[in-house]
């Protein structure tokens, strides 16, 4: 993705389907690296995300870029979060204007970036991003969350039922990556009906407590997050609170 001519790069007008969802009205407060993660978990239970683009200039503050390795998961996707309330904020969501770096990487039809400013005049092409631009330790992060996306649901590590304990409304998460945030669970748990708040313990990293109105729901959210892998070496093992 490019950071520079991105002013025009979205009107509010419907384009032609394809892998790139480009969402906006979000919330403008978050840091980049917390939108990116939130909405990496977020777009991550509708299938395998290539990128997440979040940019922070004036003219992109409060807009993102989610990438799909095919229109079927990218449509599924902005139905299922279409107007979703994402931290206070109901995200809008349509297709992107151009194709993204990584689907063209995969698709054969990449080019590199000084031949693509000689495409024709008028076509904004979407914001792009490299390695250079980032932090080594963001890019390991990155390719660690594309490897977790690989590992099926039956091969997801659970717990026995001794384990999982007695039904109630509050859900105690373990196995979660060290610097995991509250960014980054909110929206795995919020688009459960009755959720309420999730809260991580001061001082002992890995764990955090998410609490529903009723024990109906947080069980359905423990039955379908039970083993969802926020990187390969963490797959969250959710039990009742005791």
């Amino acid at each position: 993705f490019r950071r520079e001519d991105c002013s025009r790069m979205q009107r509010d007008r419907a384009y032609p389907p394809n892998q790139t969802l480009y969402i906006k009205n979000l919330n403008e407060k978050l840091k980049k690296e917390d939108l990116r993660h939130a909405l990496y978990a977020l777009f991550s239970q509708f299938g395998a995300v290539l990128d997440v683009v979040a940019m922070k200039t004036p003219k992109l503050r409060g807009q993102a870029f989610v990438v799909f390795p095919d229109i079927v998961t990218a449509t599924n996707a902005m139905r299922e979060c279409q107007n979703f309330l994402f931290f206070e904020k109901n995200m809008q969501i349509q297709y992107a204007q151009g194709k993204s770096d990584a689907v063209a990487k995969l698709d054969g039809t990449y080019l590199p970036k000084y031949l693509k400013n000689r495409q024709t005049p008028g076509v904004t092409p979407l914001p792009e991003t490299t390695d250079e631009d980032q932090d080594p330790e963001e890019i390991n992060k990155r390719k660690a969350e594309e490897e977790a996306q690989d590992v099926p649901a039956s091969q997801r590590r659970k717990l026995t039922p001794q384990q999982v304990g007695q039904p109630n409304k509050k859900l105690f998460v373990q196995n979660l990556p060290l610097d995991c945030s509250e960014v980054m669970l909110i929206p795995l748990f919020q688009k459960y009906n009755g959720f309420i708040e999730v809260r991580l313990v001061p001082g002992d990293k890995g764990i955090a407590f998410v609490e529903f109105q009723n024990e109906l729901e947080a069980g359905r959210a423990l039955a379908e997050l039970q083993g969802f892998r926020i990187t390969l070496e963490h797959p969250m093992l959710i039990s009742f609170s005791q």
